[in-house]
């Protein structure tokens, strides 16, 4: 029986339709699914954390490498589903949650096909845990913006967060056609690795509260797209254009400064910032 014949089987058996607004689509392809294991370089010595283990085909195949994996999964009928599944595996620890909003600790890696829902907030909860790496499959659109040339289309905050804390790669197409129900767009096989920040950054709280500000405005000028930010930090709103204007790249657009340009910016308005504090 394929992959795809036993899906529909287990959730007619459970009385399961995949839901639109959780981006339920299943991996059913075995080439696929070993694909994605095979770029994790997984020993025993790892703990595997999966996101969305949905009907557990990928689950099995991470429990016949790793020394533990830790599945999560939110929806609860698709736990039942994965309870008698996984049954037989050992090392294999199943969480009914939301990833999100659960504590999930003791991984070292993080392999899976995650619901498209959550790819966004999902890899910047991942960007502040620590890991060794993660191999992930996203829609190709998604995945394109992760590693997006300055000035692209795709280029933003996301680019810039995960460009600043991981090195990627962007491995294997996974056609539309291998996943059940089939979604409209084809997936792609995602490797990060963490890496030290590429540049020097004063205070990274506050550069990552300015790129999320500023990518927000991508298209307007540097000098309007930080006004808003400084004025919710308690600069008066005539003084916050004026500081803006006297900072490097004002001129220039978000999407158009490279992550180290901003580095140097965030720099500069939290001295300014800090002056006036002071002041």
């Amino acid at each position: 029986m394929s992959l795809k014949e036993e899906a529909k089987r287990n959730l007619r058996e459970h009385g399961v339709i995949p839901k639109k607004h959780f981006g339920q689509s299943f991996l059913v392809n075995r080439e696929s699914l070993l694909k994605i294991v095979d770029c994790a370089s997984l020993s025993r010595d790892d703990v595997v954390l999966e996101v969305g283990a949905g009907l557990g085909f990928l689950t099995e195949y991470l429990a016949e490498k790793a020394g533990k994996v830790i599945a999560v999964e939110v929806d609860p009928r698709l736990t039942q589903i994965l309870r008698n599944r996984l049954r037989g595996f050992a090392n294999v620890s199943l969480i009914e949650g939301d990833i999100l909003k659960i504590d999930v600790q003791g991984f070292n890696k993080v392999v899976s096909t995650p619901p498209y829902s959550i790819s966004s907030p999902l890899l910047f909860w991942l960007l502040e845990k620590g890991f060794d790496l993660s191999v992930l499959a996203f829609q190709e659109e998604f995945a394109q913006r992760l590693a997006a040339p300055v000035g692209s289309r795709n280029y933003g905050r996301l680019t810039v967060a995960v460009y600043c804390r991981t090195e990627v790669e962007l491995l294997s197409l996974i056609p539309k056609e291998h996943f059940w129900p089939v979604p409209k767009v084809d997936s792609r096989i995602v490797r990060l690795r963490p890496k030290k920040l590429p540049f020097k950054v004063d205070d990274q709280g506050f550069f990552d509260e300015l790129i999320k500000a500023v990518f927000s405005q991508r298209n307007r000028k540097m000098r309007n797209a930080l006004s808003p930010l400084l004025s919710r930090l308690g600069v008066p709103k005539t003084e916050a254009f004026e500081m803006a204007d006297a900072l490097p790249f004002c001129d220039r657009r978000p999407r158009e400064l490279a992550p180290e340009e901003i580095g140097l910016l965030a720099n500069e308005a939290l001295k300014v910032l800090r002056q006036k504090w002071k002041d």
